[in-house]
């Protein structure tokens, strides 16, 4: 036991020394490139690179105003993921909870379906959308990107939710259905509070993933639908790269994600561990 009691301590402190490489290897290229958003284009190209410099608030003042400001992309990713999420989540609920609980015919094979649409590689699909959009006039659209990142978004929400719901006892579920209350009333009062953890924890990923979405938009988007991820190219040209500019839309683009990831870090923390203290809700 003392053997025990003794190196308890070091393998604490052997955990936060790992816990603390593996955060700096996040941490570092974000912290950099803040640092970086603060320094003039002599600064950021000087080498050895500085790490004492006068900061100044050029570039910020340079992407939120003038011809190169973020603004409207800024909107423009907001409504893109905004809706994309709101619609994958009234699709992905209901999916989930049917593949989870209902028996139906072809069960296995949609399930199937949804795991396979995982693996499609984005850059294969291009062309095929950009072709389809073009029929119908969805290029150049809000409508148009959400219904791609949609059929994405979607897929990816009910995989993750299933196990959720599978997590339920089913013994909850047939109380109520012996009340006479019937599926919908005991999906919306019975079944959605015991999963609004997963609920929440798949709403903010399927958000961030919208919100950093590029390839699409780049390619199916145009002048007046450009999220932020695809304007923070106009700091890069063939003769130079505004290093500057383009660190400050960066941090200005990541702004609302990382107040999104700390307002809802409970939920995402509790939603991740659901499955780990809810057991025997499988038959």
């Amino acid at each position: 036991m003392n053997t025990v009691r003794t190196g308890a301590p070091g393998r604490q402190a052997g955990l936060y020394v790992v816990a603390g490489l593996l955060l700096s290897v996040w941490a570092f290229p974000v912290l950099w490139a803040l640092l970086t958003s603060f320094k003039t284009e002599r600064d950021v190209l000087a080498y050895p690179p500085l790490f004492i410099f006068e900061p100044t608030l050029a570039n910020y003042r340079a992407v939120l105003s003038g011809p190169n400001s973020i603004l409207p992309n800024l909107w423009s990713s907001i409504v893109v993921a905004g809706s994309a999420t709101v619609l994958t989540m009234v699709f992905a609920v209901p999916a989930a909870y049917a593949l989870a609980r209902l028996r139906y015919p072809l069960k296995r094979a949609s399930g199937f379906y949804v795991l396979a649409t995982q693996m499609l590689p984005p850059v294969g699909l291009i062309i095929p959308y950009y072709l389809a959009l073009q029929k119908v006039g969805g290029l150049n659209s809000y409508w148009g990107l959400v219904l791609i990142d949609l059929t994405f978004s979607l897929p990816f929400a009910i995989w993750l939710m299933v196990s959720y719901f599978e997590d339920v006892p089913y013994e909850m579920e047939e109380a109520a259905l012996l009340d006479r209350a019937g599926r919908f009333r005991a999906l919306w009062h019975v079944i959605l509070p015991q999963v609004s953890g997963g609920i929440a924890v798949t709403t903010i990923f399927v958000f961030l993933n919208a919100w950093n979405e590029f390839l699409f938009a780049v390619v199916l988007g145009g002048n007046d639908v450009r999220p932020v991820t695809v304007a923070m190219f106009n700091f890069i040209s063939v003769e130079q790269t505004q290093w500057a500019r383009l660190a400050a839309a960066a941090m200005v683009a990541m702004a609302p994600v990382i107040a999104i990831g700390l307002f809802a870090q409970r939920h995402i923390v509790k939603g991740l561990t659901v499955g780990a203290v809810k057991g025997g809700g499988r038959r």
